[in-house]
């Protein structure tokens, strides 16, 4: 913990107070959902937009208030405002009696229900009864999986959850599960987009989506939010919001294979400056735990040893996805400070990439003649200098392969941290399958771009390799 701490302060990235905007012409960070179309997704430039960012950037303006969009993913989101991390969250959030316990909410801006799509050459599933002894798949958290799950028993069919809505649609795709429970609204807009989707149920458990903030947190926001949604609606903008996205209006891009790459092309390009910053920087702090801790495991000190086997043993014995959320969730929320998600990705990564190059560094000095040391200290030359001078310049030749391997790992361990909203290269990839559905050709690009960069990293690694034997 005093490690991330000191990272933390050198990133200059951690304050001492939770975000708190108090008065008129204050700026609140306010976290959403990411693949939510048509509420919360992003467009071809890059930015957030839908209904829920268009009416809260609308409510802002009207209530002379700033707001700053941190897109978490919904389950995130939620966690962000209950560890203080942001100051509301608006998400296509149901309003029900449970989250009342944990969430103050606005008056609902939404009236939504639950509907059951399948794909549209499927004339086999025409009501609840047809689903006995089939999955059905659904998003977690929301009132598409509580519904679902309130009639499974009855209609015996079998419930699979997923985090964001595309994987949700492409798990009926494949054919492992038969239909999906989501949002009309969310549902229709996909439909338009040519998912391949039909509804075949009529609307279920309407119920109002809301603004929420942290249990008796930030009540002014709430006093603004509904102010600005009850000045929209009588206004005609809120009406306009909503037809700009379920209207007939709506409309849909070149979603071919080429046509893709044009138009998210510079998105990637910055999804993936976002990966390479995350690996470069993080491998950068993992090689200097690495030589610190891998000293410690060689160490004459049993008390070193056995620090640097705890460093190891820790992060390398608990899931890198553990790892993030309680670095950026836990850690802020029990000792009362905020931190960005930048700060902790990059420290998520450093700890955990430090570990297995603590390993690597230790085999390195352990792979020198042993004979190398005695020779260096029968000359009356010290632990430490020898080691420096004569041990790891050799070490390092044996290392560098295991290094650029790590390099590769990290890079593609970048991919964990959009749990935390780090809009990294696989981040990117499914915020916008979010706005078009077009998994298999996103996905096949996405993939592309990874063999290039891991290749390039590759061959590098091949030819610095030689330069090192000669």
């Amino acid at each position: 913990m005093a490690l991330a701490a000191l990272v933390m302060t050198m990133f200059g990235a951690a304050t001492l107070t939770a975000p708190r905007a108090a008065a008129e012409g204050e700026n609140y960070t306010i976290a959403t959902d990411t693949t939510f179309a048509p509420f919360e997704f992003q467009d071809k430039q890059g930015n957030f937009v839908g209904i829920d960012m268009d009416l809260i950037r609308a409510i802002a303006e009207d209530q002379k208030f700033t707001v700053d969009i941190k897109p978490l993913g919904f389950d995130a989101a939620l966690q962000a405002v209950q560890a203080n991390q942001v100051d509301g969250v608006i998400a296509g959030m149901g309003i029900t009696e449970d989250r009342k316990k944990v969430f103050d909410f606005s008056e609902p801006y939404f009236e939504s229900g639950i509907q059951m799509g399948v794909l549209k050459d499927d004339d086999t599933i025409k009501s609840y009864e047809d689903l006995r002894g089939k999955r059905v798949s659904v998003k977690n958290g929301t009132q598409g999986s509580d519904f679902a799950n309130s009639i499974k028993a009855k209609y015996g069919f079998e419930v699979v959850s997923f985090a964001d809505s595309s994987t949700m649609f492409d798990e009926v795709k494949t054919g492992n599960s038969a239909a999906v429970f989501e949002d009309f609204p969310v549902l229709l807009y996909g439909i338009a987009q040519g998912n391949g989707f039909k509804t075949v149920t009529p609307k279920e458990d309407p119920t109002g989506y809301g603004f929420a903030v942290n249990k008796g947190q930030n009540p002014e926001l709430l006093q603004k939010f509904n102010a600005g949604l009850d000045n929209l609606k009588k206004s005609g903008r809120y009406d306009e919001i909503v037809d700009g996205y379920l209207g007939e209006g709506a409309s849909t891009d070149d979603n071919s294979f080429f046509g893709l790459i044009k138009s998210t092309f510079p998105i990637l390009l910055e999804g993936l400056k976002m990966t390479v910053i995350l690996t470069v920087v993080s491998i950068f702090f993992a090689l200097i735990l690495g030589v610190v801790f891998g000293l410690f495991r060689v160490s004459r000190s049993i008390w070193l040893r056995a620090i640097g086997t705890a460093f190891v043993d820790v992060f390398r014995g608990t899931p890198l996805l553990v790892q993030a959320f309680f670095i950026y969730f836990g850690i802020p929320s029990a000792l009362g400070f905020q931190m960005s998600a930048l700060t902790a990705g990059i420290i998520t990564l450093s700890l955990n990439a430090g570990a297995y190059m603590t390993e690597i560094v230790r085999g390195g000095i352990e792979s020198v003649d042993k004979g190398q040391m005695e020779a260096s200290r029968s000359l009356g030359i010290g632990y430490l200098p020898t080691m420096r001078k004569v041990i790891l310049p050799q070490a390092v030749r044996t290392m560098i392969p295991s290094y650029i391997n790590q390099f590769v790992i990290t890079l593609k361990d970048t991919s964990i941290l959009s749990v935390i909203g780090i809009a990294e290269l696989t981040q990117t990839g499914r915020i916008i399958i979010a706005g078009n559905y077009q998994s298999f050709n996103m996905w096949l690009i996405i993939g592309i771009i990874y063999f290039i960069v891991i290749m390039a990293l590759t061959k590098l690694s091949d030819r610095l390799e030689k330069r090192l034997v000669k």
